[in-house]
């Protein structure tokens, strides 16, 4: 089951609460499911009974509980714990990972996406400043992957503008120029903390990591150990990751095999964890403009693959077995991940490296 089959689990589970006359309640339109947090348990979980407590005028372990009993017996679903205030910790059955997998590879580089259009207008506005342009370019490609429609400005009247000692060095485009006449529907001025120093001698790729990684409110740094390539510098790992997978599939094609979906051994489940939670890192990026949440989670994902990469081809004279296949097929999956957060970052993700 992958987190959007499950989201659409836990919110069935709703309404046959509500059906049943068990909860008095609204059933919301979406309900999130992420990897446990600390305290937590199984592979999933939901705040879902939190959200439902103060409508239905119900403690949340109370709605918790309710909602127990109709995901326990939901198909693809081994367990339901509650924990803390009323979170439901969901345990799939051990076709989890291998479902992930497969939606993973299906959708590609739209894994994350939303299905349809919002109905969300947001006008990005930006000051004639490097990072605050770059920042707002990220944003909208995050919030077009969320179904929003976006508007980019810049506060310049000039037709030439953002500046192009830069714009054209870091792939930057906006919508349109000047201050917006009349509001859309949602105006977000972007005004993260400025670059000190000019980012363009980095190069495309390096500089907008070096603005993007760090949260608005900080300093971006910028300095050449965002070019180094060793494991300090976190760009390099999740470009590295990337293109190990890349070489991995080329490795198993020169060993007669390829990847196919299926169960993965328990040390890979911090990697599973980390693809589980690329759609909900979308959203939250989203939803608090933040492309930076995106770029640390890229870094997990990315140390994941990492960590797992010697496991995925047969060592020695060892045969292609079951399992390398589905290794190869959660490592595949993982590169696609990784470019494709790279992309709406603006960032490229090399085959080789």
């Amino acid at each position: 089951m992958t987190p959007v089959e499950l989201s659409r689990t836990v919110l069935r589970a709703v309404r046959r609460a509500v059906d049943a006359g068990e909860l008095v309640a609204p059933v919301p339109e979406r309900a999130q499911v992420a990897p446990p947090g600390p305290g937590g348990r199984g592979d999933y979980a939901t705040n879902v009974a939190l959200q439902l407590a103060r409508p239905a005028g119900r403690p949340p372990q109370e709605v918790a509980r309710i909602l127990r009993a109709h995901l326990a017996d939901a198909e693809g679903v081994a367990g339901v714990d509650i924990t803390g205030p009323g979170f439901l910790n969901i345990t799939l059955d051990g076709s989890g990972a291998q479902a992930l997998v497969a939606e993973i590879l299906r959708r590609g580089a739209r894994y994350g996406f939303v299905d349809e259009p919002t109905g969300d207008v947001v006008h990005l506005h930006h000051p004639r400043e490097v990072r605050a342009a770059v920042t707002a370019q990220a944003v909208a490609r995050i919030l077009r992957s969320q179904g929003a429609l976006v508007r980019t400005s810049c506060a310049t009247s000039s037709a030439d503008e953002p500046d192009p000692t830069w714009a054209a060095v870091l792939g930057v485009s906006v919508d349109a120029h000047g201050t917006p006449a009349a509001p859309a529907p949602l105006k977000v001025n972007v005004r993260p903390v400025p670059a000190v120093q000019d980012p363009t001698p980095l190069g495309r790729d390096a500089a907008r990591w070096a603005l993007l990684h760090p949260a608005s409110h900080d300093h971006p740094r910028i300095t050449a150990d965002h070019l180094v390539q060793r494991e300090t510098n976190p760009l390099f790992r999740v470009r590295y990751a990337h293109a190990r997978t890349r070489a991995l599939t080329r490795n198993a094609a020169a060993l007669g095999f390829t990847s196919a979906p299926g169960d993965v051994q328990d040390n890979a489940t911090h990697l599973v964890d980390a693809l589980a939670a690329h759609p909900p890192t979308l959203a939250t990026a989203a939803r608090h403009r933040a492309p930076d949440r995106l770029a640390r989670h890229l870094v997990v994902t990315a140390d994941a693959v990492l960590g797992i990469q010697h496991a995925v081809l047969p060592l020695g004279d060892e045969k292609p077995s079951a399992a390398h296949r589905a290794r190869l097929a959660l490592a595949e999956a993982a590169g696609t991940v990784l470019a494709g957060g790279l992309s709406l970052l603006g960032i490229d993700a090399p085959e080789h490296l």
